[in-house]
């Protein structure tokens, strides 16, 4: 496997990680766009390239040329997905790709009342962020049927993992517990995209799927939980009305659904390692 990560940040880096254990051979290279970060990853046994959205260079090229696997990972903006508008030729004229993993998010969907809903439901994003992964995702079929290349969506939910957690939002003292009625969020372990990604890249899955855990649930929950664990006290409770909230923040809470994760299990034929936050709390607990 040669697999090449538009975008190493944290859920591709957990996904690259996974496939060097898997496959100690395969060849993994990928962008970012900071050059500690590309030195880091090199450190690491990683071929890391510069990319700003625009730029090109010729090892970053070779690279590309050479990948089986390509997945996605950075966030499309008014003008499209970076990586096509940049390298969309080079990829159409690929002898050797042969798969394709998109990163695109549950937002897509919209607010659904907190009711259920699986792949089937209608997109209705809300805000301009997840308008343009809507875009961006038919955009991406859209060249993998004309190139002949399977494509697997998967649509995360809000991700987690160490370093990133209910847990260091507690000790930084950012952490809020606000309190709106009936609102419940749909959140993933990043070893679960790991895990999945991994398979998906292995079998060449194609399709769309969701990436959420089996259980969404009141952030104030999750909080409360993590802040027992941790020996903490948890922030006070703000009703959603009163509080003080940038547009991006208040914006999470204008969707409210509950996410199936049904599909992409039965497909792999697997149980996720962390099916809910109290699992996937633990054991960040336990690690630290």
């Amino acid at each position: 496997m040669n697999i090449f990560f538009f975008g190493l940040g944290f859920s591709s880096l957990a996904s690259a990680q996974r496939i060097r254990a898997r496959h100690p051979d395969a060849v993994i290279s990928g962008t970012v766009r900071a050059a500690d970060k590309a030195e880091a990853l090199i450190a690491e046994g990683f071929a890391a390239h510069l990319f700003d959205g625009t730029t090109k260079n010729s090892a970053l090229l070779a690279d590309l040329a050479a990948a089986t696997h390509i997945v996605l990972s950075i966030a499309p903006d008014a003008a499209g997905d970076p990586a096509l508008n940049s390298f969309g030729a080079e990829l159409g004229g690929s002898k050797n790709l042969q798969w394709l993993g998109y990163y695109s998010t549950v937002g897509v969907y919209g607010d659904f009342g907190g009711a259920w809903i699986d792949e089937n439901a209608i997109c209705q994003p809300i805000n301009v962020r997840s308008q343009q992964r809507v875009v961006a995702e038919q955009t991406w079929r859209d060249f993998a049927q004309a190139n002949g290349v399977p494509l697997a969506v998967l649509r995360l939910a809000g991700i987690y993992g160490p370093g990133r957690s209910t847990f260091d939002k507690l000790r930084e003292g950012n952490s809020r517990r606000v309190i709106k009625k009936d609102q419940v969020f749909n959140r993933i372990h990043v070893a679960d995209i790991a895990r999945v990604t991994a398979l998906a890249a292995e079998r060449k899955l194609a399709g769309t799927f969701n990436m959420a855990d089996d259980e969404p649930a009141p952030p104030q929950d999750v909080i409360a939980y993590a802040a027992n664990m941790a020996g903490l006290t948890p922030p006070p409770e703000q009703p959603y009305e009163t509080a003080e909230m940038t547009l991006m923040a208040r914006s999470f809470y204008a969707d409210n659904k509950r996410v199936s994760n049904a599909a992409v299990k039965h497909a792999l034929g697997i149980e996720l390692l962390y099916p809910t936050y109290r699992e996937g709390l633990k054991a960040i607990h336990d690690a630290q």
